[in-house]
């Protein structure tokens, strides 16, 4: 081992220590540190390369160290990084009016991440149903916000609110009231649960943690139709599935209607923390100077690095790769399951990708970690595949192969009893 080896080594072990000691234990991490990455690959401090088929958990959409967004930063970074929502700077207008354009919303109001896009619009959920004749210390009974089960949309009070998943609400409460889970993709139960009290929809146009389950026509339908009839809001969660990763701009664009609010985040600025809402006109139309705010959301900095990432999407063919890799992984896949009958679905759209198994995916992952392959499980059972827009039929293919090396040498190491937990599975869905 030569000298800049072992330094290497020390200096990872000891922030090791420090993360140990003295950050909130509110992850489960690997023992292990990454230090950079290039393109769709990431590499720790012993130099070892992992395929980033993770993608910082969906933002990571050009991969890492884009040559253009490298020199944008750089060249910002030396000019001005934050000024702060009091003044004007020159990158938030014209992101604005870009996102307008490829969303076919009308306004927009930059936050600092997805969970706090969420926030702003339930709170322009509640403030739309108020009438704006009406004192604010007025009762409003319009004040009923319909989520689905199986739902994720943040970490903060109100987002965890809408999210249907016990593990993250039950040690929260109570919570924020007025809000009911209505069944995934079930119109029915939406019409029963649905009165002239809701004053908003929420839903993801494909569910992510919840394990790529994308909304149905059917049910986008009723819910457009719903909340339109009774002068409520449509708000569609895009943070995950938003800006590219489907191979079109927002997911919700296969539909033929829009919703009325939507949030985004994660690759919006290509690794930067930036999140928005977008809004229709008759939701902008309510909002007046001191209603909303947020300190950092939509720095100059920040703001450019976003207009390059989506100049990047409308130059380039990114998007029909997107579409098109997702589709080799996906036909991959489905072969590989004609193999292993533990995969019991393979869900998704573009590069936003859900492998159900009738097994726990925890061993799965670790043993894709083990070599060089970087993926996640979610609810036990669904891994998931977030990888960058930019990857290449030829980084399908090495995932493809390590994928089957993987699924090869954990199911013959599958313990006796996992056969009882995969009866238990299937018949549970």
């Amino acid at each position: 081992m030569n000298r800049a080896t072992t330094t290497r080594n020390k200096v990872a072990s000891a922030a090791l220590a420090d993360a140990e000691k003295y950050l909130l234990p509110t992850y489960k991490r690997q023992p292990l540190i990454f230090t950079h990455g290039r393109g769709p690959y990431v590499f720790d401090s012993n130099g070892k390369k992992y395929l980033d088929f993770l993608g910082g958990i969906a933002v990571n959409g050009l991969g890492h160290a884009h040559a253009n967004i490298v020199k944008v930063i750089r060249r910002e970074s030396a000019r001005a990084i934050h000024l702060s929502n009091l003044f004007h700077n020159e990158f938030q207008g014209p992101l604005a009016k870009k996102l307008v354009e490829i969303s076919g919303m009308d306004r927009v109001f930059f936050s600092n991440s997805g969970t706090e896009a969420i926030e702003g619009c339930l709170k322009l959920a509640r403030l739309y149903a108020r009438p704006a004749d009406a004192p604010v210390t007025a009762p409003n009974p319009k004040d009923r916000i319909l989520a689905l089960e199986n739902s994720f949309h943040g970490r903060t009070f109100g987002a965890v609110s809408i999210t249907a998943t016990e593990k993250y609400r039950l040690p929260f409460a109570p919570l924020v009231p007025g809000v009911e889970f209505v069944k995934f993709n079930d119109v029915a139960d939406l019409e029963s649960k649905f009165d002239k009290n809701v004053c908003a929809v929420v839903l993801e146009t494909i569910q992510g943690e919840g394990g790529i389950y994308p909304v149905s026509e059917a049910f986008w339908n009723r819910a457009r139709s719903l909340t339109s009839q009774h002068d409520a809001l449509l708000i569609t969660d895009e943070i995950q599935c938003g800006l590219g990763r489907t191979g079109r701009y927002f997911a919700y664009q296969k539909f033929s209607s829009r919703p009325d609010l939507v949030a985004i985040a994660k690759p919006l600025a290509a690794g930067l923390p930036l999140g928005a809402i977008l809004a229709s006109e008759a939701v902008a139309s309510r909002v007046s100077p001191g209603v909303h705010g947020t300190t950092f959301g939509g720095g100059p900095m920040i703001c450019a690095v976003a207009l390059e990432f989506l100049k990047i999407l409308e130059k380039t063919k990114i998007l029909t790769n997107a579409a098109a890799r997702g589709a080799e992984i996906r036909g991959g896949i489905q072969k590989l399951a004609g193999k292993y009958s533990f995969i019991k679905e393979v869900r998704g759209e573009g590069l936003m990708i859900g492998v159900e198994l009738t097994v726990d995916g925890t061993p799965f992952v670790a043993e894709a970690l083990k070599r060089g392959l970087l993926i996640n499980c979610t609810h036990e059972f669904t891994l998931r595949l977030l990888p960058a827009f930019i990857i290449s039929t030829k980084q399908v293919r090495e995932f493809l192969g390590i994928f089957e090396e993987v699924l090869g040498h954990v199911s013959k190491s599958m313990p006796a009893t996992e056969t009882a937990r995969q009866a238990a599975h299937t018949a549970a869905r």
